[in-house]
């Protein structure tokens, strides 16, 4: 690329390495400590290697598969004034990163499934998951809300998991105005055929498509492992703003990390497919709510 040829984007605007954090907490209160200890050693691997932007599974500190309320209880903190957060906060400020991570939030008798996103500044925001998974409909309170938060480094949105089976979820972050969307998860192992041929699964499938559609890049972490009967899919990966993988997809069984480099505010300049073809400017508004019926929002122009 020439001088004279060189964009607005051309170098990023906002260039940022990312780690999807792929893990495998234990539950239990006798592991809980180890499975904090954890996180803050893949936080600082991950920052010795340049990310700034890390992504930790959904419950990460505590392990998915709670057997009663009474035990989901024990587990969980207040957000953002329990010790984890504090710790994470700690390790932001100190190391110049952002955090997001799933982690079991009590709030007075509610319990909920979330997802912190915690900066240099402090603590940001957190989501709290909407579409409850299989048994977590017994433990959780379901969240009602999909906020999108302003960070220096551009905007950010988070999905939780099951979330990304339902389209509406990125189409609302990303018409928001969500520059690139975190996905903490613990996809587990569902009936066959789990792969495809070319060994990919659906998950992943799902979140390339959700990434392509909206034109918005996507760091989904994922956990692997066994507990308490239950298996869980691994394959995290991270996606450019066309959808495709960029650092591979994690193996299906294998504590790793994934790192890519994306320019994050990327999508705000017309990901054009040709002079007629442009995914947000194609959407027919005029015809459907821009929110798709969600009044917890406002439309942002990305």
């Amino acid at each position: 690329m020439t001088e004279t040829s060189r964009s607005a984007t051309h170098p990023a605007v906002s260039p940022l390495r990312v780690a999807a954090v792929q893990s495998d907490p234990r539950v239990g209160l006798g592991n809980k400590a180890n499975n904090v200890a954890a996180t803050i050693e893949q936080i600082e691997e991950c920052a010795g290697h340049g990310a700034r932007l890390i992504v930790l599974p959904e419950l990460a500190t505590t392990g998915y598969s709670f057997d009663t309320r009474e035990e989901a209880y024990a587990h969980a903190e207040p957000v953002p004034d329990g010790p984890t957060c504090a710790k994470w906060a700690e390790l932001a400020a100190r190391l110049d990163v952002y955090i997001v991570a799933g982690i079991a939030e009590s709030d007075g008798v509610h319990l909920y499934d979330s997802a912190v996103l915690i900066g240099p500044e402090g603590f940001i925001g957190a989501y709290r998951k909407s579409h409850l998974w299989n048994r977590e409909k017994l433990i959780f309170t379901p969240g009602s809300s999909y906020p999108v938060f302003e960070t220096r480094i551009g905007r950010i949105g988070l999905l939780i998991c099951w979330d990304i089976w339902f389209p509406e979820v990125a189409r609302i972050l990303t018409a928001q105005g969500a520059d690139l969307i975190c996905s903490v998860n613990n996809w587990v192992w569902t009936p066959p055929p789990l792969f495809d041929e070319a060994g990919n699964c659906m998950a992943g499938y799902l979140t390339m498509g959700a990434s392509h559609v909206n034109s918005v890049p996507i760091v989904a972490a994922n956990r692997v492992g066994e507990e308490r009967g239950g298996r869980f899919l691994g394959c995290s990966l991270i996606t450019g703003v066309n959808g495709w993988p960029i650092a591979g997809i994690a193996d299906a069984e294998k504590e790793e990390v994934l790192y890519a480099d994306l320019d994050v505010v990327a999508s705000r300049s017309a990901v054009v497919w040709s002079e007629l073809n442009d995914l947000p400017r194609d959407r027919r508004v005029d015809l459907y709510d821009p929110l798709l019926g969600y009044t917890g929002g406002t439309p942002a122009v990305r």
